[in-house]
């Protein structure tokens, strides 16, 4: 390689008049020079081509299933022959034939996307076929007899986008979140994610840092000459300095993305009978929890995702807060108390008719009045007080306690107040989670925290670095961090790790 690009420069060296050299390294040589890249590039299209069944398993009325790879003409050519292949990106109505015995197997609709125009960069067509088991069958066992193709493994689609550039690891990510939402806020998250915003934020800061790096070896190469403008390295430490605040507050939100990916963990505490069951029943619209009037029906920590205003959750149903009567009671208690300590938000409830007892009294003492707002240590737990059975109050009842906390009136048996307390929920888990419709985008993997720490902690030692090699080694793994991020230099264990989670056929 190095030997021709010599002789290319050698040549141009040899040409008489200094304007031929000019002409010639304007213009001959950079053609020159692409046509050598060219020729050393791997083919395009090269490797294996794959096959998936795209969309979900059972009967339906209309399966998807693509190929990717050099083989994806071809294939279509002899499912449909003797056709010739589609427009490239428009639907075509063609009957599909088994290339072993001819046998029609289904009229179906196929796109044809030759490369690198695609999802995956490569040649793909889309088969979308009857969702019928024989039909899809059918297509699948005359696919898998083609010369050159074979059944994709999980995530391969994606992982060949992202080797063709289709996809950086964030994008990739993104898109395993959107496959996997269940909830609205999930879905806004993770779209948001796969359209390259965290990409977008994750490159911007490796640009930061490659100037600067770029900056400071020019500073070590060039110091002594007059050529450098005055103040490259204060102005280096100014952005360095300014990347660093924008790396804290990004790691500094809370977990919020990571919550919002995987779920809020909502825990509902009281003393017994204030119908915390009857709560998450009604939160969850599902029997989840035994409602009985005999005090310490729950012992044990029940917990049940739920879609809640939108955000994922895991809501928790506890044991009564009291002094048990009995060991399994007192366990019961002992685990509701682990799990308050573990709570992103908890729902404390207490019996609105019942407010002057010592139990409600002392559960405003312990749990109420030590967390969230109350307490500065538990600032980053949210704590809403609920007060239930408010249709047994009297009309027009004065304020119940002159000194209760704020607080929502509710009566799980008629549904009175839930409105209100949906859309307070919907504020608290705003805050734990984040909005993902506004704002920027958050960090949602501990992978991105780890690699985001790491980059702070190497621009801690470019500030301490008395050296400038060390400082610019300081930037360069500062640098190496963030890209990363987004794919640059990752290992094949993080690769595998990542891909392992999409299903076959994407």
């Amino acid at each position: 390689m190095w030997h021709e690009l010599w002789t290319l420069a050698a040549r141009a060296a040899r040409v008489p008049r200094r304007a031929h050299l000019d002409h010639f390294v304007a213009t001959e040589l950079p053609i020159r020079l692409c046509t050598f890249q060219r020729s050393r590039a791997p083919a395009p299209n090269s490797g294996t081509t794959i096959f998936a069944l795209s969309s979900g398993q059972g009967r339906c009325g209309i399966a998807v299933i693509r190929t990717s790879g050099p083989a994806s003409g071809y294939a279509l050519g002899i499912l449909t022959a003797p056709r010739d292949l589609p427009p490239a990106r428009k639907a075509s109505l063609r009957l599909l034939s088994d290339p072993r015995s001819g046998e029609p197997l289904d009229r179906a609709l196929v796109l044809w996307f030759p490369g690198p125009q695609s999802f995956t960069g490569e040649d793909c067509v889309e088969f979308h076929v009857h969702g019928g088991p024989a039909v899809v069958s059918g297509v699948l066992q005359a696919l898998g007899s083609v010369p050159g193709l074979r059944p994709a493994e999980a995530g391969e689609f994606t992982r060949r986008a992202f080797t063709h550039g289709k996809l950086n690891l964030t994008e990739v990510e993104g898109l395993a979140d959107l496959i996997h939402a269940e909830t609205e806020a999930q879905r806004r998250q993770a779209l948001r994610q796969l359209d390259g915003e965290l990409g977008h934020l994750y490159g911007g800061w490796a640009e930061t840092l490659t100037k600067a790096l770029a900056h400071v070896e020019a500073y070590i190469d060039f110091g002594e000459d007059d050529n450098l403008e005055e103040g490259v390295l204060e102005q280096v430490d100014s952005e360095v300095q300014a990347l660093e605040v924008a790396l804290r507050t990004h790691l500094g939100d809370a977990r919020r993305g990571q919550r919002l990916r995987s779920g809020a963990h909502v825990v509902v505490t009281g003393p017994p009978n204030a119908g915390k069951s009857s709560l998450v029943n009604l939160l969850s619209r599902k029997p989840v929890s035994i409602v009985s009037p005999e005090p310490g029906t729950t012992r044990d920590v029940l917990e049940t995702p739920v879609d809640l205003a939108g955000f994922p959750v895991l809501l928790s149903d506890t044991a009564g807060l009291r002094e048990g009567v009995g060991p399994v009671e007192q366990e019961g208690v002992r685990r509701a108390l682990e799990r308050l300590e573990q709570a992103d938000l908890i729902l404390a409830m207490l019996d609105a008719c019942d407010l002057a007892s010592p139990s409600s009294r002392n559960f405003l003492d312990m749990v109420v009045a030590s967390t969230g707002a109350q307490n500065p240590s538990k600032s980053s737990q949210r704590l809403l007080l609920v007060l239930n059975k408010s249709d047994l109050l009297p009309p027009g009842s004065p304020s119940l306690i002159p000194d209760l906390p704020p607080h929502l009136l509710l009566s799980c048996l008629t549904g009175e107040g839930l409105d209100r307390l949906l859309e307070m929920l919907r504020k608290e888990l705003v805050a734990v989670c984040g909005d993902p419709s506004t704002g920027p985008p958050l960090l949602t993997r501990a992978r991105h925290q780890h690699h985001l720490q790491g980059c702070l902690n190497s621009l801690s030692h470019y500030k301490e670095s008395k050296d400038l090699a060390l400082a610019a080694e300081a930037l360069r793994v500062a640098r190496g961090h963030l890209t990363r991020l987004t794919g640059g230099g990752g290992t094949e264990e993080i690769l595998n790790i990542i891909f392992r989670d999409f299903c076959v056929g994407k």
